[in-house]
């Protein structure tokens, strides 16, 4: 079995865990570590392969960087090892000896998915021609104009047929008493007959210049009815398509129950499975582990090369099983697994205490400490806002106006009733709220001041992320000024223009910012003691009394 890798550093002495990892926060057993590091001694060793992950600059291919994982397993004779992946596909390959193959090779050449995507691929490809040739762009251009002309002539006898009903309409008020009434009947019949000579003189007109445009403009309409055609096929095609792939995606359990990828996510939000779901590492190695009566022990996935344009991901770097494709597959694969504590579900704040810095009849500010909810949370209902609601019970109103997130300490303003929230959330609004925060970079920047500035949203497979997005991402600035730099950690203070969620860690730790996570970052670098920001100053008006009010906190990093 050569997925089967016997360690080769000497485990001796190490005891395996109790409980297996819990893939969505962990931190990496010492056995995932050495399995993790002799896999990487590998990456940068081997020649079976070539792959450009990025990091040899001598390389002219497209880098792509790869998430890899490692799974510590124990064997029917009782011995340890391990096992390794890959997510998706490497050097537009899936089966390499040294790994455990996919749920589903779609690039086996006799496989049908290479056969329909390449028949997918001509469809787009005239689709693509048909769309971009000068002979369709100059008759749409044409046909275009027609249809202006002929919806300005339709608007003209719409106008001339309501012209026609509200003339006969004010011949009725007028000879209605004037008129016996066997006079009057002889008037409506002829008003009628008016009204249906109009709309059938209407209907007729409407035929014409149907048939007109329908004879002038027939070598537009063949070319347009080929490209709807070829549309609709391309979508019911896609559609059988990526079902037929689903069909092949079957995920087993300890107890050897198979379940289907589509059944999986028919009991979550999405209830169709998002593209590439199950071609991530983890599902890989407990598919393989489960077929060939090998028991789990514990598992980590790494980051190896270049991270990608959107995301945040630190070459060589430990990171948790994405949320949105492999939680509801490895739920199912886990599922009779003793897994290690959710430490989500564990509520960090319950021996922190809540400062008052400040309190009056209208608005109160404290000092959050780090790791310590905004407010209520799905698990976690300690936070702030109950805090406060428990100290001073007779609040009224929404009482929350901004938000810190949980790991950040600092500066939150609370209103006591509704006017006062009003009031300060237009500031917030407005942006005419003056906050300042303070960070600890890991590493040394070389700008000594400056903007960022780059769209951001959620990731949608990894909430709660967050990645670039021009596309329907929204502009978050930040302005900065670097206080010290001192044995390679950068001191710095940051100026929120806009109030993007993760926006100071975003800015911060992708390449389009900073470059330099904020340390204890555990979403985009890496854990440590905290998350080194904290929201050190705030100045606003008083809800009452439009004073000008500064609040500063200061911190212990």
């Amino acid at each position: 079995m050569s997925q089967f890798h016997y360690f080769k550093t000497d485990i001796t002495g190490i005891s395996t865990p109790e409980k297996f990892t819990f893939p969505f926060f962990y931190e990496p057993h010492q056995l995932s570590v050495i399995a993790a590091n002799e896999l990487k001694e590998y990456l940068n060793s081997q020649t079976d392969w070539e792959h450009n992950f990025g990091l040899d600059n001598d390389q002219n291919t497209l880098a792509i960087g790869k998430m890899f994982g490692v799974l510590v397993v124990r064997n029917q004779q009782d011995e340890l090892g391990y096992l390794c992946a890959f997510s998706g596909k490497l050097a537009n390959k899936n089966i390499f000896p040294n790994f455990v193959p996919p749920i589903f090779d779609m690039l086996d050449p006799d496989g049908f998915f290479l056969r329909e995507e390449t028949y997918l691929n001509n469809i787009n490809t005239e689709l693509e021609q048909l769309e971009a040739s000068e002979a369709f762009l100059s008759l749409s251009a044409a046909f275009a104009a027609d249809e202006l002309e002929d919806t300005n002539q339709i608007a003209l006898l719409k106008t001339q047929l309501k012209e026609g009903k509200s003339e006969r309409k004010k011949i009725r008020i007028a000879q209605i008493t004037i008129l016996s009434p066997a006079e009057f009947e002889l008037l409506e019949a002829d008003l009628v007959k008016q009204s249906l000579r109009d709309k059938h003189e209407f209907g007729l007109k409407m035929l014409q210049l149907e048939q007109d445009k329908i004879k002038k403009h027939q070598e537009y309409f063949k070319i347009a009815d080929r490209i709807q055609f070829l549309r609709e096929e391309r979508k019911d095609f896609s559609s059988n398509l990526q079902q037929r792939l689903f069909d092949q995606y079957n995920f087993l359990n300890k107890d050897g129950k198979l379940k289907s990828v589509s059944a999986i996510f028919a009991q979550t939000n999405l209830l169709k499975p998002p593209a590439a779901a199950g071609d991530c590492a983890a599902p890989k190695l407990l598919q393989y582990a489960f077929q060939n009566d090998l028991t789990p022990v514990c598992m980590a996935e790494f980051w190896w090369g270049e991270s990608p344009k959107s995301e945040i991901r630190k070459h060589s770097q430990f990171y948790p099983s994405c949320t949105g494709k492999c939680e509801p597959i490895l739920k199912h694969m886990l599922e009779g697994i003793e897994l290690d504590p959710n430490p989500l579900l564990n509520n960090p704040a319950l021996h922190k205490t809540l400062e008052i810095m400040y309190q009056d009849e209208d608005m109160v500010v404290v000092n959050k400490p780090a790791d310590f909810l905004s407010v209520p949370g799905i698990h976690i209902q300690d936070s702030v806002y109950t805090r406060i609601q428990e100290m001073i019970p007779d609040l009224s109103g929404p009482i929350i106006i901004h938000r810190l997130d949980m790991a950040t300490s600092g500066i939150l303003v609370l209103a006591k009733h509704k006017e006062a929230h009003k009031i300060l959330q237009e500031q917030f609004i407005n942006r005419t709220i003056q906050k300042r925060y303070l960070a600890l970079l890991e590493g040394e920047i070389d700008q000594e001041e400056g903007y960022i500035e780059f769209p951001i949203r959620v990731d949608l497979d990894d909430r709660p992320r967050q990645v670039v997005c021009y596309e329907y991402g929204k502009m978050a600035k930040t302005y900065f000024k670097v206080l010290e730099k001192s044995q390679g950690r950068t001191r710095i203070h940051y100026w929120p223009i806009t109030g993007r969620t993760h926006q100071l860690r975003m800015h911060s730790s992708h390449h389009l910012g900073l470059n330099c996570p904020i340390v204890g970052d555990d979403l985009y670098g890496q854990k440590d003691s905290r998350l080194h920001l904290h929201a050190e100053y705030l100045e606003l008006k008083h809800p009452k009394t439009g004073k000008t009010m500064r609040f500063l906190a200061d911190c212990d990093f």
